[in-house]
């Protein structure tokens, strides 16, 4: 095993003093290409070219000697502390840190990021990426090759943002450019590079978390009908909205489709909760009604107005959809995308079984719950209005982001 490994973060900028004493005593170094041919890596030390982080790690344990890897930016911000750290190689790790590239970016946008989003984009988790710069306002992008930035400006076809697109940070050949999003796969970008996404208004951050604030707006879902402005359709209740998210389970990084949008309330609060949302309806007041409250309550998503199934068939991937309306054939449509879950509701037993039996073929596991809610009156406790539904939600196996 190594007699100590020391990890060493670049920036472009010159090397600390510990740096270059932890390099100018090493007899193994790792890194990439640009980092291996710094002037102060000891002539006769061993060079390892850092492609494969895990294999490096292996010949590092196997070393008798100091070693140190260089990397890009802060190695503990996204980058191959993590690795080196795994137990299976027994490394004990000392890290000096570098600038890291999302700082670097937004420093040279001149932008605040503690509002910010990070996510890492490779091509297994690159629609994951593409849906958190749905669903928020300010974020960076990480990228690799074959997901970068002509990669998240084709994914993100419908959705308006502006990318500053950061090449080469902390080099000769560093470059920024900001482009429109549309346009980004006009562009041959040089790797490495950082984007930072921007979409609507950003809401200032108050200063005690970093990311988005989880408590930002209202507390609670599934939030009164007076939140909205009331006039929410019998598909709309208080109860049925929770029961329905509660389902299907929005997170970050998900795509939810809600088909049959009305008022925009579920849209919405599953937009609270991180997802991005497309709002389908065929009403265009409806679609008016929809943005409207996500303008209200601060959140991003995209309405679109047209006709299911019709429409669906251009919206990309979703990962949880809620049918509002449009019966059995707008499930049936549904299904045939494979989203991990489906929930709708059904006003008679003959309908829910009609949708649960086609759920079921569609290979889902069918859960249907009869949903009855009283409003009481608390003042004279007398009955306000009642409601009934069936509720059905279909789930696949889970699977990999």
């Amino acid at each position: 095993m190594a007699d100590r490994v020391t990890v060493i973060g670049w920036d472009g900028s010159p090397l600390t003093a510990a740096a270059r004493s932890a390099l100018g005593a090493a007899t193994l170094v790792a890194g990439a290409a640009h980092h291996l041919a710094l002037p102060e890596v000891p002539p006769a030390a061993e060079r390892i070219r850092l492609g494969s982080v895990a294999l490096a790690a292996r010949r590092i344990a196997a070393h008798r000697g100091t070693a140190v890897v260089l990397a890009d930016g802060d190695p503990g911000f996204f980058g191959v502390v993590r690795t080196l750290r795994a137990p299976e190689y027994g490394l004990e790790v000392e890290v000096v840190p570098g600038v890291s590239s999302v700082a670097a970016a937004f420093a040279r946008a001149g932008m605040p990021w503690d509002d910010a989003q990070v996510v890492v984009a490779h091509r297994r988790t690159l629609r994951r990426a593409v849906n958190v710069c749905r669903a928020h306002a300010k974020v960076a992008v990480l990228t690799s090759p074959g997901a970068g930035p002509a990669e998240l400006g084709l994914l993100l076809d419908g959705v308006h943002r502006t990318f500053v697109i950061c090449e080469e940070l902390g080099t000769e050949r560093e470059q920024v450019t900001v482009v429109t999003s549309d346009k980004a796969a006009d562009h041959t970008w040089r790797d490495p590079n950082v984007v930072i996404v921007i979409g609507g208004p950003v809401t200032a951050a108050d200063g005690w978390i970093a990311g988005r604030d989880p408590g930002a707006g209202p507390r609670g879902w599934a939030l009164p009908a007076e939140a909205y402005g009331g006039g929410l359709g019998e598909g709309e209740t208080e109860l049925l909205r929770a029961a329905q998210l509660a389902r299907l389970g929005p997170r970050v990084g998900d795509l939810v489709w809600d088909i049959g949008s009305g008022s925009g309330a579920f849209a919405v609060e599953a937009a609270r909760c991180g997802a991005a949302v497309i709002a389908v309806d065929q009403d265009p007041d409806a679609c008016g009604r929809t943005t409207a409250a996500a303008r209200h309550f601060g959140v991003q998503l995209q309405v679109v107005h047209g006709t299911a199934p019709h429409i669906l068939e251009n919206l990309p991937e979703p990962d949880v959809v809620r049918v509002g309306g449009g019966g059995a054939a707008v499930v049936s449509a549904v299904a045939d995308r494979r989203p991990q879950r489906i929930v709708t509701h059904a006003a008679t037993r003959d309908a829910a079984e009609l949708v649960g039996r086609d759920l079921t073929e569609h290979g889902y596991d069918v859960e249907c719950a009869l949903l009855q809610s009283v409003e009481l009156d608390t003042r004279a406790w007398t009955e306000k209005e009642r409601s009934v539904a069936f509720l059905l939600s279909g789930r696949l196996a889970e699977r990999s982001p």
